[in-house]
C-alpha cells in the first residue's frame, strides 16, 4: 500500500532568511496526523539565503541526517566539529546526551538547499557523535546506494536506529527495486524530479518535495523515473 503525501500539503515557514517546508509536525506547524512515520520524524526540505543560517542551539536524544542537494552547509558543534558538507554529502550528528551546533551557509552569492532529517534513536543518552561522508554522484546513478544504516555496512554511515537510507539519482526512464522483509516500511521522499512508484498493482506519481509512505504487502518497491531524479529511500521498522 501506498500513500502519498503532497509537495503542496506540507507545512510552511518562511523567515526570510530561511525557506523551509515540513514534511511532518516541526516547531510552530502543527498536525496530529502527520508526526513522523516509525522512527522517521522529520524531514525539513530548507533553502537558506547567502550568509545565513541557524545559530547556535541545542539538541539532545535524536540522530540528525543533513543531506545536502545544493550549496553549501558549514555546520559547527560543541564536540568541536567544524566542517562544510556539499552536494553528494551526508551527515550524522548524534545528540545524545546534548550538544549544541550551529549551520550557516558560507557563500555570499548561492543558496543553500538541503534536506534535514531527524530520526528517534534507539536508545537516549548515548555519548554525542559526529560523522560525515561524500557519496559521488557515479555512486548514486541509477541505483539505490546506502548511504546511512545500523551497521555502517557497505562504507555507509552509522546510525543509533535500525534504519537504512538508500539515495539514487536516476536518469529518466531509470527503474530501480528495493525488497522490504517481512513486517518493514519505507518512506519515499523525492528531492528533484519526477518518479512512477509501484507495489503489486498499486503505483502513484510522485513529483519533487513529495514523500510516500510505502506499507507492508509482501512485495518489491519499484520506482521508475519519468524524469531526471533524486530521491532517497529509508527503510524502517
Amino acid at each position: 500500500m501506498i500513500e502519498v503525501r503532497k509537495s503542496k500539503d506540507r507545512g510552511h515557514a518562511e523567515h526570510g532568511w530561511l525557506d523551509s517546508r515540513h514534511t511532518f509536525s516541526f516547531a510552530d506547524y502543527y498536525d496530529p496526523k502527520h508526526m513522523g512515520f516509525s522512527d522517521l520524524r522529520v524531514i525539513n526540505e530548507d533553502r537558506v539565503q547567502p550568509g545565513k543560517g541557524f545559530e547556535r542551539h541545542p539538541h539532545r536524544d535524536m540522530e540528525i541526517i543533513s543531506y545536502v542537494l545544493e550549496g553549501e552547509l558549514e555546520h559547527k558543534d560543541s564536540m568541536g566539529t567544524g566542517s562544510v558538507i556539499r552536494a553528494g554529502d551526508a551527515q550524522r550528528m548524534s545528540a545524545g546526551s546534548g550538544v549544541t551546533h550551529s549551520e550557516f551557509n558560507p557563500s555570499n552569492q548561492n543558496i543553500v538547499h538541503f534536506l534535514q532529517i531527524w530520526i528517534l534513536p534507539e536508545k537516549k543518552g548515548v555519548k554525542p557523535e559526529y560523522e560525515q561522508k561524500r557519496f559521488s554522484r557515479d555512486e548514486r546513478l541509477n541505483q539505490l546506494r546506502l548511504i546511512v544504516s545500523h551497521s555502517g555496512e557497505g562504507g555507509s554511515i552509522r546510525i543509533h536506529q535500525d534504519v537504512k537510507l538508500y539515495a539514487g539519482i536516476l536518469d529518466p526512464g531509470t527503474r530501480v527495486s528495493q525488497e522490504l522483509a517481512a513486517g518493514r516500511r519505507a518512506w519515499l521522499q523525492v528531492a528533484s524530479g519526477s518518479v512512477e512508484a509501484a507495489q503489486g498493482r498499486n503505483s502513484m506519481t510522485l513529483e519533487a518535495g513529495d514523500g510516500a509512505a510505502i506499507l507492508p504487502s509482501g512485495s518489491s518497491l519499484q520506482i521508475t523515473s519519468k524524469t531526471q531524479a533524486e530521491i532517497l529511500l529509508f527503510d524502517l521498522k
